[in-house]
């Protein structure tokens, strides 16, 4: 089972952890990281849910996930919570910004599962144990200044920074914001063509008829009128019978 080249920090520690020998230690807890140079070593996993004992795992024991398990070969490190909480991490660091303003909290992070490697961080405006709230990616070149707890950027708000993942609310507030644009840019063309509309020369008035030379001339306009074609068609006459042998001639007519 193949490992992928990049993976979230989240999405490993969502996954249980089982040993070569089958055994479960339990689901991840926190990432253990190297801050100055921005590296994941490994992460914290919790094998009892009662108990103190937490299992410290090296990033190059993963040998494949599953979509519920994380599969790690080899024997953990035991420690306990005091000794995690002081452990250097970036995690959970507040974010400032250029102005010493808080501008989100760093929740996650991408992670290039060869070197351990952190491409970046994700940052949320709001808690981000929120279901759907947005993620914004910081680079690690953009951090001048770490201390614990806190991360120092020169950025003048999470605008600046592109968005990986947006919630509902950020994803409507995009689309007003496109939907206006778009509006803007149609009546700024109709304006363009009303003004081109009106620049334009006023209409021709079509020639009168009384100006055609050729109105009384029937062959201007097709064919020319035949003679005889307005004089009414007669109809025939039925024709009488003619007298057979013997009979008495018939009366003429006395109205003829």
């Amino acid at each position: 089972m193949s490992l992928p080249e990049q993976l979230l920090l989240s999405d490993l520690l969502r996954r249980r952890v089982r040993c070569h020998q089958g055994i479960d230690h339990g689901a991840g807890l926190q990432g253990w990281m190297h801050p100055p140079v921005h590296r994941l070593l490994g992460w914290v996993s919790k094998p009892s849910a009662f108990g103190s004992r937490r299992l410290v795992w090296r990033l190059n024991q993963l040998r494949g996930l599953s979509d519920q398990e994380a599969l790690v070969q080899g024997e953990p490190a035991d420690t306990d919570p005091a000794t995690l909480e002081r452990l250097p991490t970036l995690f959970d660091a507040a974010l400032l910004g250029g102005d010493s303003q808080l501008l989100g909290v760093i929740a996650d992070a991408n992670v290039d599962m060869r070197s351990g490697r952190i491409v970046s961080y994700l940052v949320a405006r709001s808690d981000p144990r929120l279901p759907g709230s947005s993620r914004w990616l910081l680079s690690p070149e953009r951090i001048f200044d770490q201390q614990p707890g806190q991360v120092m950027t020169a950025l003048q708000g999470l605008d600046d920074l592109p968005l990986a993942r947006a919630s509902v609310r950020q994803e409507l507030l995009r689309r007003s914001r496109r939907w206006k644009e778009q509006f803007d840019e149609v009546g700024g063309r109709f304006e363009e063509r009303l003004e081109g509309w009106l620049e334009e020369p006023p209409w021709q008035e079509p020639e009168p008829l009384d100006a055609r030379e050729d109105w009384d001339d029937p062959e201007a306009w097709g064919e020319p009128l035949r003679q005889d074609s307005a004089a009414p068609r007669r109809r025939p006459e039925p024709r009488r019978p003619q007298p057979l042998d013997g009979d008495p001639p018939e009366p003429e007519d006395p109205w003829i």
